[in-house]
């Protein structure tokens, strides 16, 4: 879940345009930058009042279609009642206007959910793994939670969840593979009742039973709820790193950080500032890259070219 925090200690002041409601890149001359935003998905069609994405994923199914799966709700923001994720898809990742699918998930307490953020999805050997916060009533125990699919449309929760269990509201999770290893991100704080906020990571072989925390990043911003390290996503390029995470001092601001160690990113190392919340990362089928932004009173899905 991405929430508004302190302004962030770097500085870096960015130019931001709006385009139809929503944002575009700004002029700083950094090494990764976005092209402008447009909106491919508003969630308030066909309902009665104004919904909003916020955290969300997207990825392209054996099906051909783009899948995307988000935190959802009614105008205004109410995120301890965000308890269903969104669905949408589209034959075309860029194609403005994606279709509206019933909701992929909604929170079961039998499960000990109280809650739904920020899923991530990603297939493996054919079956499909959404990591996703299920919350807790106790912050400094947080829930990370998998439900698989063969198929993008119908999810089982796996037996063995929790996944994670952490704090300060450990959320926001994201999965990748290094070195043969499976690693989770994910945001939290230096101790489960609160801190400096860290991108917190944790390693696996079998994406079922996952190892010790460590500590990937570590703001200079100490607080609980929210702050800069939310929606962590990192991608590999060349013999580079790059951690994207924010909110960096302001709602529609994500950092980017670029590091040749996967596990440690630091403040020297910011080469990008994208007016972006709630950010993901998204290659398309020619190669292109895009990066996304969605969050509370955003009026939907945005999608911009991303350049590094």
């Amino acid at each position: 879940m991405k929430t508004y925090s302190a302004p962030c200690l770097s500085g870096l002041v960015l130019a931001l345009f709006i385009v139809l409601g929503g944002p575009t890149a700004g002029a700083a001359q950094m090494p990764v930058s976005a092209g402008s935003f447009q909106r491919i998905y508003d969630p308030s069609v066909g309902e009665k009042e104004k919904w909003y994405i916020n955290d969300h994923t997207i990825i392209r199914g054996h099906d051909g279609l783009w899948h995307m799966f988000g935190i959802t709700h009614a105008e205004p923001a109410d995120p301890e009642r965000e308890v269903k994720f969104a669905h949408a898809t589209s034959p075309v990742l860029t194609q403005p206007q994606w279709t509206k699918q019933p909701f992929a998930l909604t929170a079961e307490r039998r499960h000990h959910e109280v809650l739904l953020w920020a899923p991530y999805v990603f297939e493996h050997d054919g079956i499909y793994h959404m990591f996703y916060c299920a919350g807790d009533p106790n912050h400094a125990r947080y829930r990370i939670h998998q439900a698989t699919s063969r198929d993008l449309w119908h999810w089982t929760r796996v037996a063995a969840n929790p996944m994670v269990v952490d704090g300060y509201d450990a959320r926001d999770p994201f999965i990748t593979r290094i070195a043969g290893r499976w690693v989770l991100y994910y945001t939290a704080n230096t101790t489960a009742q609160g801190g400096h906020h860290i991108v917190a990571y944790r390693t696996s072989q079998d994406l079922m039973n996952w190892g010790k925390r460590h500590v990937a990043y570590e703001s200079p911003e100490v607080g609980t709820w929210g702050g800069p390290t939310e929606s962590p996503f990192v991608v590999q390029r060349g013999e580079f790193h790059y951690l994207f995470t924010g909110p960096a001092g302001k709602y529609e601001a994500t950092n980017v950080y670029r590091s040749r160690d996967p596990f440690h990113f630091q403040d020297s190392q910011l080469v990008g500032q994208i007016p972006a919340h709630a950010a993901e990362v998204v290659q398309d089928l020619d190669g292109t890259w895009y990066i996304t932004h969605a969050g509370w009173g955003q009026q939907g899905l945005w999608l911009a070219p991303l350049h590094w």
